[in-house]
């Protein structure tokens, strides 16, 4: 059956005749020297289970060794209560020095794909990428990688609640973007895009949270929002996964990607008024004690005052058991909009408290009406 389905995927060719195969026989799958299969002792069957508990590990840490590399996993396995037996799950490691990876090799198929959770885990500052090999064929009716608190993989995986995040300025690292997404959930996955050649970043990125309730709220939150001179886009990045998808022109392939390349003309120009919203620079605790809160207030003040007259600025503070419209945003009118725009240039992107600072406006009748939804 395995041999068939094989066969059934290319992954063999099939005979010019059928074979007579004795009812006792075992089929083998053995690689020879030019990398093509080959029936042979091996058991095919073992080839496919050796396959499956093995794990490519990309950007390892310089200078690491591979018994360092296989304690760590071992540590951070059973600590976690990863294991699914006593005893150290990682029974060997091979590194290749000059192109900076390592392949481990669980005890068993099942621990493998727990290890592939730990995808996006750091060591040594690295941030590592786990993946299959290349010839790994799924066994039909495995586990799905499992979610690992803590860890935020680097393969966003293809569904309904896979975001993409378009416009963002180059200068933002990977930190930064993650810092932005993680003021509304937890991260379960995140890839920033980067150059190949390069390792600049494209501009654009994908995630998924944890949470799969609050991406439209985090599409309507950072859709159209403005950071420097850049207007980011964000929406589903699967074509008609929910109704808040935009509507698209014909001829769009079923990611968003190719936003990135379709220039500006696919993005919703923002209006710009009198009151600047600021994003991602404060946080509810900061907002709880009087004094600091007092701090706050007269510190952006002082900063947006730079820009142009100051007519008003709310930020709502927290209230016990009351879900507050606009907590974590800050307000700011300015007696004309021009003012409020050059503020908005110069504070998009900027650090506050560790933070990078996310600009937007809000409509000048809902400001005066406390309309903060």
């Amino acid at each position: 059956m395995q041999y068939k389905e094989l066969i059934l995927r290319g992954q063999l060719v099939a005979p010019a005749r059928p074979l007579a195969i004795p009812m006792n026989a075992q089929i083998g799958l053995m690689g020879n020297s030019f990398g093509g299969p080959m029936l042979g002792s091996v058991t095919m069957g073992s080839q496919i289970q050796r396959q499956a508990r093995r794990v490519y590990v990309g950007g390892i840490p310089f200078g690491v060794t591979e018994e360092e590399m296989a304690a760590f996993f071992n540590s951070v396995m059973v600590s976690r209560k990863l294991s699914t037996q006593t005893g150290n799950p990682v029974i060997a490691c091979q590194i290749n020095v000059e192109k900076n990876f390592a392949f481990l090799e669980m005890r068993c198929a099942e621990e493998a794909t727990i290890c592939m959770g730990l995808d996006g885990i750091e060591m040594n500052g690295q941030v590592l990428k786990l993946r299959r090999p290349k010839d790994y064929v799924p066994i039909p009716g495995s586990e799905t990688q499992a979610y690992i608190p803590g860890v935020i993989s680097t393969n966003v995986a293809d569904g309904p609640n896979k975001i993409y995040v378009g416009g963002l300025p180059a200068y933002l690292n990977e930190e930064q973007v993650k810092e932005l997404l993680q003021a509304f959930g937890t991260l379960k996955s995140f890839n920033l895009v980067k150059d190949t050649l390069t390792g600049f970043s494209k501009g654009f990125a994908f995630c998924e949270f944890v949470d799969p309730d609050i991406v439209d709220a985090v599409c309507k939150g950072l859709n159209d929002m403005v950071i420097g001179d850049k207007q980011l886009v964000c929406q589903r990045a699967m074509v008609g996964a929910k109704s808040t998808m935009a509507s698209l022109p014909v001829g769009v392939a079923t990611t968003i990607a190719p936003f990135s390349m379709m220039g500006a003309d696919l993005q919703q120009q923002v209006q710009a008024t009198r009151v600047l919203v600021l994003l991602n620079m404060v946080t509810k605790d900061d907002l709880t004690n009087d004094d600091d809160y007092a701090d706050i207030v007269e510190d952006i003040r002082e900063e947006c005052s730079k820009f142009g007259k100051v007519v008003s600025l709310d930020i709502p503070r927290p209230i016990e058991g009351v879900e507050v419209p606009g907590l974590g945003k800050v307000f700011v009118e300015f007696e004309d909009v021009a003012q409020a725009e050059a503020a908005s240039k110069a504070l998009g992107g900027r650090s506050f408290a560790a933070r990078v600072v996310v600009t937007s406006f809000l409509d000048e009748t809902k400001y005066q009406n406390a309309d903060f939804s």
